[in-house]
């Protein structure tokens, strides 16, 4: 009876193990000025803690339209990402710390080449790819700071 007691203390374990690692963030509505005075509209899984801005997102095979995840940082850098278990095709837009978007750069599925920011910067923002272009947010629109 010990023995049973064992292994479903170790597969109860795991289980929790892996779900922890796929669970969904918190998510908030952002909102995005475009240099024309329009707004969009996204709803982000909010990446603050290390641990959560290592994972990002890894094993998601699926990331809707008008959702992302923003990275949050504690200080402006130059910032370096990569796609090593990310199967979702994204995009990743570098926000410097007073919500301008500096860079908007495409990332392959896998790829362990990294991408890295031009400047110093604050926040990163991931959303599927080519989302930016589709909706015409560009470099030089405005992530509202409001959170």
């Amino acid at each position: 009876m010990k023995k049973f007691h064992v292994v479903f203390a170790i597969v109860f374990c795991m289980c929790a193990l892996g779900t922890c690692k796929s669970q969904k963030l918190p998510v908030r509505n952002l909102t995005i000025g475009k240099a024309s005075g329009e707004t969009v509209l996204l709803a982000a899984e909010m990446a603050v803690k290390p641990a959560e801005r290592e994972h990002g997102f890894m094993e998601r095979k699926k990331i809707p339209d008008g959702t992302g995840m923003l990275f949050v940082f504690e200080n402006d850098q130059i910032l370096h990402f990569w796609m090593k278990n990310t199967p979702h095709p994204l995009s990743i837009a570098y926000i410097d710390r007073k919500g301008v978007i500096q860079n908007i750069f495409d990332m392959t599925p896998y790829s362990l080449a990294t991408v890295s920011s031009t400047l110093s910067v604050r926040y990163a923002l991931e959303v599927p790819q080519g989302w930016f272009r589709r909706v015409g947010v560009d470099v030089g629109d405005s992530l509202k700071l409001d959170f």
